[in-house]
């Protein structure tokens, strides 16, 4: 039915020309053993055992799988010091003091995570012993850094706020008083000061200066205003190793600066009684009264000693900072370099 010109008409003795089929068929060996290695390599072994793979072979597949886990590698670093930072930011600033609970609950929810860590971290375990092909080595790692990041940051919290900051918080909610006359004025006048600022007239009356020895030596001397003897030495000038104990021997706070006139109340409950013990002594050994001892540092401008003592807070804050990430960083580096070496990705 389809006519066709005489051209492309052929007799029936002509045999038409037939391609080689054989370039086809290598071709299609070539796919089929490609295929079939690869499903042999992920344990797919066609009619019986797969053929033996040398141990050159085993290697080279072993390190092709060892490939660096970056999301493991990025929440190990950044997970761990987010932890350290923000322990270390409650227990050293001003909600610490403000709001104690709330602290303490931050930190168990930290303590809640480096458990959740040690749970993955057994757990890991559990299935790897079981037969399955699971790495917990990262698991593990996690637990050891977040737990050390814990034990840091509480430590240095706890410094940083004893050292720098719990003075300005405790002075915030205190009074201030100006020109007190030690010689006019008594003790409990002033028992909720924090800053007092004296007469221009009042010096350290270092002649009447004693130290108390026990874990360290706590000095005491006067603030007193001339040269007469005061009915009762009320107002002292203290400090923490900065004397031999003997009397004339003071050495503490701004002891030496004319311009000194005023006092930042000490406020550390585990070292008033041995300032008291001290001002007791020196009751006994001069023959005067102090019947409601406060006791001062001894400064120029009180309110510059505690806005200095909350900026080194902060700057230690940073440098706490930025020393846990570096230590996170280089362990993070190391541990990346050792699993990689054995294969624990």
């Amino acid at each position: 039915w389809l006519k066709l010109s005489p051209s492309s008409q052929t007799s029936a003795s002509e045999t038409p020309k037939r391609r080689n089929p054989l370039p086809q068929f290598s071709a299609l060996l070539y796919l089929g053993a490609t295929f079939t290695m690869h499903g042999m390599q992920y344990g797919a072994a066609p009619y019986g055992s797969a053929p033996a793979v040398s141990e050159a072979h085993k290697t080279q597949m072993l390190h092709k799988k060892r490939r660096i886990n970056i999301v493991g590698v990025c929440g190990s670093l950044f997970m761990v010091w987010m932890l350290f930072c923000i322990v270390y930011a409650v227990r050293s600033f001003s909600i610490r003091y403000t709001n104690p609970m709330l602290s303490w609950t931050i930190v168990a929810c930290a303590g809640l995570v480096v458990l959740m860590c040690l749970g993955l971290t057994i757990d890991s375990f559990r299935r790897k012993r079981s037969g399955n092909n699971y790495e917990p080595m990262w698991y593990l790692f996690l637990f050891l850094t977040t737990l050390l990041a814990l034990v840091l940051a509480m430590l240095m919290g706890d410094w940083n706020y004893y050292t720098n900051t719990s003075m300005y918080y405790s002075m915030s909610h205190m009074n201030d008083y100006s020109y007190v006359d030690p010689a006019r004025m008594r003790g409990q006048q002033v028992m909720d000061a924090g800053s007092v600022f004296f007469v221009n007239t009042s010096t350290l009356d270092t002649r009447i200066s004693l130290g108390f020895r026990n874990d360290g030596v706590y000095c005491v001397t006067p603030i007193t205003t001339g040269d007469a003897p005061l009915a009762s030495y009320d107002f002292w000038a203290v400090g923490m190793n900065c004397c031999s104990g003997s009397p004339g021997d003071f050495r503490c706070g701004q002891y030496d600066n004319t311009n000194a006139h005023a006092g930042l109340r000490m406020m550390r409950d585990q070292q008033r009684p041995f300032y008291r013990l001290a001002v007791q002594q020196a009751e006994a050994t001069f023959n005067i009264k102090a019947d409601h001892p406060l006791f001062f540092t001894w400064v120029q401008d009180p309110q510059a000693e505690l806005n200095a003592g909350l900026a080194d807070g902060w700057s230690w804050y940073m440098i706490g900072m930025l020393g846990h990430f570096l230590l996170q960083l280089f362990l993070v580096i190391c541990a990346s370099i050792a699993y990689g070496k054995f294969g624990a990705y």
